[in-house]
């Protein structure tokens, strides 16, 4: 579907609605309308992202695929995330009275969603850590691919590319806070940063308002757990009660859910500190058409970490587990080598270089404008929050009394 025609219609009738009934008490009916056009484009995206012989309907047109789990279908993930973000701040912030923000619900919503915002910036943080990783990893598969793809095949070539991979294959199988430790051997410069610190509360309440992360390194605390933040994020997941699904309460709670999926899918695939007795499921609302899709990629995710997790995993990835499985398959042809190779199971081998060539240019090619999509959701999270922030700000204001 043509994301960005849809978002940029969506987002200039609202600018227009709001600024023709800024004046007007009765724009129930067309904030419901917009509501209704919010939850269709989530569930389209969403749908576009489930394989192709899925069940489930949409009136999308064809779709270019991409394998599921793969690198291609995580950019596309964090794509519907940055749209569905901007449609709900547009939906939810512009032309409001900051006064809505201080009564129920929202007064116990909005700070729940800030809450979940800075732990996706946690997550966010983790994941790039272990992208770095996986970029060791690659390294490491192409060395041996170069080392094997020299012809004649000899003794050197071989225990060149055998060390190669033993070295990728016991990264591998560490648990992920020894892997932690790992990645720090590369040297690397994050763009993200931590809120600047001040020497009281006063100065963190500015930071926060205006919404400034100064740009420093952020390493992965010993303690902190992926799965945890996870759990922290779907915990306060409560679908809007009675009144509430008509009003603000229903895209902030359809924005949640989206966070907390994301989050998760990104966890699931990616190396991250700590991922033992990662969520297999939280609860999302089964009666909306929005929530269908999602639901569905939920089991398919599900499905696969279960299997996973009991034998160790290094992320649902799909070029990670192909990597891992030719890897181990010419470690074993290495640890059986005799010189000079047949001709049969040199051309075996070949084959199996082939394919791990393949996984390190799909890599090469989608790790990179990976990581920069991580980085555009971490600011992304920042600024929106921020803006949020200045509304609760205006709000403490409002209530504040002026003393004569």
């Amino acid at each position: 579907m043509p994301v960005t025609d849809n978002q940029g219609s969506f987002l200039n009738r609202i600018s227009i609605r709001r600024n023709q009934v800024s004046n007007m008490e009765n724009n129930h009916e067309q904030d419901q309308e917009d509501l209704e056009l919010f939850q269709k484009h989530v569930a389209e995206r969403f749908a576009d992202l489930l394989p192709n012989d899925s069940s489930t309907t949409t009136d999308s047109p064809a779709k270019d695929q991409s394998p599921l789990f793969s690198i291609s279908w995580y950019r596309k993930l964090l794509d519907v995330f940055l749209c569905c973000e901007a449609e709900f701040k547009a939906l939810v912030l512009i032309g409001r009275d900051p006064v809505q923000f201080s009564k129920p619900p929202l007064d116990r919503l909005v700070p729940d969603i800030l809450d979940r915002s800075i732990k996706s910036l946690d997550i966010c943080n983790a994941v790039t850590h272990g992208l770095e990783l996986v970029r060791h990893w690659q390294k490491l598969a192409l060395t041996a691919v170069m080392a094997l793809e020299q012809k004649p095949m000899g003794d050197g070539q071989v225990r060149r590319a055998k060390k190669a991979l033993n070295t990728l294959l016991t990264s591998m199988m560490l648990d992920d806070k020894e892997n932690n430790y790992h990645a720090k051997v590369a040297e690397r410069t994050w763009s993200f940063g931590r809120r600047s610190g001040g020497a009281g509360n006063n100065a963190n309440n500015k930071d926060r308002t205006n919404g400034t992360f100064r740009s420093m390194s952020w390493p992965v605390a010993k303690s902190w757990s992926a799965s945890k933040q996870v759990q922290a994020m779907a915990s306060t997941l409560v679908a809007p009660r009675g009144g509430e699904s008509t009003g603000l309460a229903l895209p902030i709670y359809i924005m949640s859910t989206i966070f907390v999926f994301v989050m998760w899918g990104l966890v699931s695939a990616i190396p991250c500190q700590e991922r033992t007795g990662l969520l297999t499921h939280f609860p999302m609302m089964r009666n909306l058409n929005w929530g269908q899709s999602l639901i569905s990629l939920q089991d398919k995710i599900a499905e696969e970490w279960k299997k996973k997790e009991k034998k160790g995993t290094t992320g649902l990835l799909d070029e990670l587990q192909k990597m891992e499985k030719v890897a181990q398959n010419l470690v074993d042809f290495a640890e059986n080598f005799q010189f000079p190779a047949e001709e049969e199971k040199v051309e075996e081998v070949a084959g199996q270089v082939a394919e791990m060539a393949e996984i390190c240019r799909k890599m090469e090619e989608g790790l990179a404008p990976l990581q920069q999509q991580i980085r555009e959701v971490f600011h992304r999270i920042v600024r929106s929050r921020g803006e949020v922030l200045e509304v609760l700000d205006q709000i403490g204001k409002m209530s504040t009394p002026v003393l004569y």
